[in-house]
């Protein structure tokens, strides 16, 4: 599942749209950056409230795909530009990380082992 479909699946809001849409290899969920820093895997989202421009330099580090703001943070122009300039997705949803974040394991788990 690309960046895109599953923003399509999950109804967020594609904020920050210049990036190569490519295949999600998983999620990690957490407000902590130190912590998204240690145990985020290169490829994934990250799901987080986290909306500024440091957000985006972690998952820079962590190689991330895409950062899923949740609870419909306000997005700083600084962090969207910092994305575009790493080619990083920023999707925007109003739900929390919990229902995002089961969600999206949903469809990533249904994409691995289809029925």
């Amino acid at each position: 599942m690309t960046v895109r479909e599953a923003a399509a699946a999950l109804g967020a809001e594609i904020v920050q749209g210049e990036f190569e849409d490519a295949p999600l290899s998983g999620a990690y969920t957490s407000d902590l950056l130190s912590d998204v820093m240690a145990n985020a895997k290169e490829g994934g989202a990250l799901i987080t409230i986290q909306a500024h421009k440091n957000t985006v330099a972690v998952a820079t580090l962590v190689n991330i795909t895409a950062i899923l703001v949740c609870n419909s943070r306000p997005l700083p122009e600084d962090m969207l530009e910092a994305a575009k300039n790493e080619g990083i997705a920023v999707l925007l949803t109003k739900e929390n990380q919990f229902t995002v974040s089961g969600k999206l394991y949903g469809l990533l788990r249904k994409e691995q082992c289809p029925s």
